[in-house]
């Protein structure tokens, strides 16, 4: 039996086609990628620290 399990993913600069490939390359089965949120980080280094 196969389980449905969410995980919530944050990151930098990738849209969800290179997501999806790098997913299933990895063989990992996708049912749904969805946007939840989106916003403009002026330095990414800055926001890692923090």
């Amino acid at each position: 039996m196969s389980l449905r399990i969410n995980y919530m993913l944050k990151v930098y600069d990738a849209k969800l086609v290179e997501i999806k490939k790098a997913l299933e390359s990895a063989n990992i089965k996708i049912h749904s990628i969805l946007e939840a949120h989106r916003e403009e980080v002026e330095n990414i280094a800055e926001e890692k620290e923090a």
